[in-house]
């Protein structure tokens, strides 16, 4: 396959007519769908790939390995392990009947029917979905998908709304995310997946915020977009959220932190950080004046945070100057963000001597922490200060 590519590589295909361009189109996406199939085989058994390593998972290990979308990493994960459980699906997009996103669509609407409904029967839907895959897309497969049993197993669709909105309500939890993904423009795009009722309970709170008020100074032409509307008003709702109700990280209040020099602070224009990303001096003197907004002023006066032997466990002030300078798990590959990680004792632990000190503190992810108390794993020290560990032989 690679000497084929390499063979192909110089090809233009401006010189193509119409025909071998619409031909070469088909083809190629069925060889694209039939390699991911052999990716995805390789994936479902690859966990000890991950473990050689030290990482989470083999999604993890090959979005770092091979610089993918850890995203797009986990979702094929999960597709190379439902996979196991529908051969028929698995058969045909190896043969190239169906493309991946079709694999995807038949596979989630057959694991989401009543957990009754025995194997031969999902096997039966199976088969048919992939039947109907030779006229339509993903969309219209999950659309196909909820109504398969009226097909395959009539006598089973009785009642059968009721328990699937049921069992949609459960399936909406587990199913609910917030991924966010950085622009490059100073903006990040959020996409969000929750039920339909925190959906309408969303809104609810973001029309308070972005309906016109009459004492609202703007011109009378004033034509802002309703969607430009709600983002400013996402963003009003968060500033008025109280952070003394939102939980605790590492035993203290939920905080967000603005870090600046003193001469920057002081001065009309500058730059300061929100982790790591920049904003104006100004902005960063009105967010600090919001409930939970904490300006870490470099430079001035700050409170002593190397404790040494006077405690075993990392303060809540250790805690904010950690996150400082660990945006994330220091583990090498993982993003895991600080807040949701773990003080670890990075020199000498603890117990033989070692110092409750900020200069020997590395923010560890629960996953991690575990692997580095494991004697199993070696740890290696970074240049940049991260580690890595790797398996013992």
């Amino acid at each position: 396959m690679e000497d084929a590519l390499a063979g192909a590589a110089d090809v233009d295909p401006i010189y193509m007519s119409t025909d071998d361009k619409a031909a070469a189109l088909l083809r190629l996406s069925a060889v694209d769908d039939r390699t991911e199939e052999l990716r995805l085989r390789v994936m479902a058994s690859a966990g000890d790939v991950a473990e050689r390593d030290g990482a989470r998972d083999v999604a993890a290990w090959l979005a770092h390995h091979a610089r993918h979308d850890r995203a797009e990493s986990r979702r094929r994960l999960r597709l190379a392990g439902g996979l196991d459980k529908h051969p028929v699906v698995a058969r045909a997009l190896r043969q190239g009947a169906v493309n991946v996103a079709q694999a995807e669509a038949i596979v989630r609407a057959v694991d989401e029917l009543p957990a009754e409904v025995g194997e031969e029967v999902r096997s039966k839907a199976d088969e048919q979905l992939v039947a109907e895959a030779r006229t339509f897309g993903p969309h219209e497969l999950r659309n196909l998908g909820r109504r398969v049993l009226e097909v395959v197993a009539p006598e089973a669709s009785d009642g059968l709304e009721a328990r699937l909105l049921e069992q949609a309500e459960a399936r909406a939890r587990r199913r609910t995310f917030l991924r966010t993904r950085r622009n490059g423009d100073g903006t990040t795009d959020l996409h969000l997946r929750v039920s339909d009722a925190v959906s309408d309970r969303l809104l609810t709170y973001l029309h308070a915020f972005a309906a016109p008020r009459r004492e609202r100074e703007s011109a009378p032409d004033d034509r802002q977009p309703h969607d430009q509307r709600m983002g400013e008003a996402f963003g009003a709702f968060l500033e008025s959220v109280d952070p003394d109700r939102t939980p605790l990280h590492g035993g203290d209040a939920t905080t967000v932190m603005v870090h600046i020099d003193l001469e920057t602070l002081q001065r009309e224009h500058g730059v300061a950080l929100i982790g790591e990303e920049p904003i104006s001096a100004g902005e960063a003197r009105r967010l600090a004046c919001t409930a939970g907004i904490v300006p870490v002023v470099l430079g001035g006066e700050s409170q002593v945070l190397d404790l040494g032997r006077a405690r075993r466990l990392y303060s809540p002030a250790q805690r904010k100057a950690l996150a400082v300078r660990q945006r994330s798990c220091r583990a090498e590959g993982c993003d895991i963000p600080a807040p949701w990680c773990e003080a670890h004792h990075g020199g000498d632990p603890w117990s033989r001597g070692g110092r409750t000190d900020l200069a020997d503190a590395d923010l560890l992810c629960s996953f991690h922490h575990h692997v580095a108390h494991d004697h199993r794993y070696r740890v290696d020290r970074l240049p940049d200060g991260g580690v890595r560990f790797h398996r013992r032989t």
